[in-house]
């Protein structure tokens, strides 16, 4: 039997990005997943999850500003700071959620930089 997980990104969006998780349980959902938590505190995801038996399977590092286009920032050399920064971020919340999985967005071109240079970054941000 296939696992799967809502995601409350995408899933139940006539309601409120906290309220989701309850709809997701209503719906029979055990598992959930989502893009960025990172405008909730931690206790507030913990408390929905344990109040609706729910887990939490998988999220996102930070990308950048998603509203402003950004698409992740793993791969531009100009943001290595602000990605790294973002792991550790990352790191925090999926200890706190019992998270054992993270996904990375490698971005858009940085039209200043070579392919080369992005790919070299990505790698060097992937270790």
């Amino acid at each position: 039997m296939p696992k799967l997980a809502a995601n409350l990104t995408m899933l139940f969006t006539e309601v409120p990005f906290l309220d989701r998780f309850a709809a997701a349980s209503q719906a029979g959902f055990k598992c959930v997943e989502f893009l960025f938590p990172y405008e909730y505190t931690t206790g507030q995801i913990q408390d929905l999850l344990a109040s609706h038996g729910l887990q939490t399977v998988l999220f996102n590092l930070p990308s950048g500003n998603w509203a402003a286009g950004d698409r992740g920032i793993a791969a531009n050399p100009a943001r290595k700071e602000e990605f790294r920064a973002g792991v550790q971020q990352a790191v925090t919340w999926a200890g706190a959620l019992g998270v054992t999985r993270v996904n990375c967005l490698a971005g858009k071109a940085n039209p200043d930089f070579s392919r080369e240079e992005h790919w070299q970054t990505l790698v060097e941000n992937g270790r």
